[in-house]
């Protein structure tokens, strides 16, 4: 092979590499009970706490009134203060997040199972529970905002996990906080149950 055939074959295989490890995961999970407490109110039973995600980026925890909310990444005041993302029906939030990774290792999405009840049935002994599994954005130095992308129903979607990192690798790069709306990606059955989300005023 001539030296500038080889010096080509060369770039060509660094960069099909490249594109073969674009957008891994990488995972962690959360532990409430060593999470730092920023604010708790009785009133409600709202708590917001600071727990350890991946590398050094930290998971923001909130819950009130039964409903939990998550926010990823250097957040800014605002955020951290106002902004809220959750499911009208009494909810819950899985410890295992999924970081979606760039080529250079760096998150830039997360996804996380919601388990959200069904108000017609919910009781001490008799609750069904829908299956969400929530796309969000990573909060950056430069863009201080972690926000909802995207759903995907997971008791509905066969393919529900590839069909959520398909959701975050086309849409959570790009996704402005406040200002872009989280789509439903596939199929929706009757027990994903109504997102609700209360953002910062300066992004509405």
């Amino acid at each position: 092979m001539k030296p500038m055939s080889f010096f080509l074959a060369l770039l060509i295989a660094a960069a099909a590499a490249t594109a073969g490890r674009a957008n891994e995961s990488a995972y962690s999970e959360r532990d409430l009970d060593a999470c730092k407490t920023l604010s708790q109110e009785e009133e409600g039973a709202s708590v917001t706490l600071e727990c350890a995600g991946y590398k050094d980026l930290a998971i923001y925890f909130k819950e009130g009134d039964l409903r939990q909310s998550q926010a990823y990444g250097p957040i800014g005041k605002a955020w951290l203060d106002e902004a809220f993302e959750s499911f009208g029906p009494f909810n819950h939030s899985n410890a295992t997040v999924e970081w979606r990774l760039d080529a250079g290792g760096v998150p830039f999405a997360t996804i996380v199972r919601w388990f959200v009840s069904d108000p017609e049935t919910t009781s001490d002994t008799n609750t069904r529970y829908g299956q969400i599994l929530v796309v969000s954005t990573v909060a950056t130095a430069e863009n201080p905002t972690s926000c909802v992308v995207g759903y995907v129903d997971a008791l509905e979607n066969r393919d529900a996990n590839t069909l959520a990192r398909k959701a975050a690798d086309e849409n959570a790069r790009d996704f402005a906080c406040g200002l872009n709306e989280p789509q439903w990606h596939g199929a929706r059955g009757k027990l994903a149950g109504e997102p609700m989300r209360s953002l910062p005023h300066a992004m509405e």
